[in-house]
């Protein structure tokens, strides 16, 4: 069995605390890391104490809002809010870490990303928000595909 490169290892975290999400259109985990060490997870759903939205429906579904637009109309913080919120809360100081995300960051997440001092950003899935990408280019976070890095270490091993 090969063993996982350190990105790897976290996204395969990602994917599992994605299990948790109880959003009815995507499941999104985040899993914040320093040192090679876990700081905090999330996964997108409603606060803490408030029905799920399996309980409550969709309101964007209702409204056919389409994926990246109108945000605020959903009841769920997404994985990476929740990461950092968990990492508030339990104080995990998460300046200079890194954050993995099944999808990449939307602009209210991206904002957040960037103020919380998070220096890079690794995800899998693109998501249709290219404000939220110019603006962690624009701060100097790196924004990583993992998929382009596996295309890279394939090249490196031919």
């Amino acid at each position: 069995m090969e063993r996982p490169s350190w990105d790897d290892y976290f996204m395969e975290i990602t994917h599992l605390v994605s299990k948790r999400s109880t959003c009815l259109r995507r499941h999104v985990g985040a899993v914040i890391v320093r040192d090679k060490r876990i700081l905090s997870t999330g996964y997108n759903g409603a606060p803490r104490g408030l029905p799920h939205c399996a309980e409550t429906g969709c309101t964007r579904e209702k409204m056919g809002v389409p994926s990246g637009q109108k945000q605020e109309l959903c009841r769920g913080l997404h994985a990476e809010q929740n990461a950092i919120i968990q990492a508030a809360l339990f104080g995990a100081g998460i300046e200079g870490s890194d954050i993995y995300t099944v999808t990449q960051p939307c602009v209210v997440c991206a904002k957040m990303i960037i103020n919380a001092g998070i220096k890079r950003v690794v995800f899998e899935e693109a998501y249709p928000d290219p404000l939220g990408e110019s603006m962690l280019r624009e701060a100097g976070v790196g924004l990583v595909n993992i998929k382009d890095i596996r295309k890279m270490e394939d090249v490196d091993e031919t």
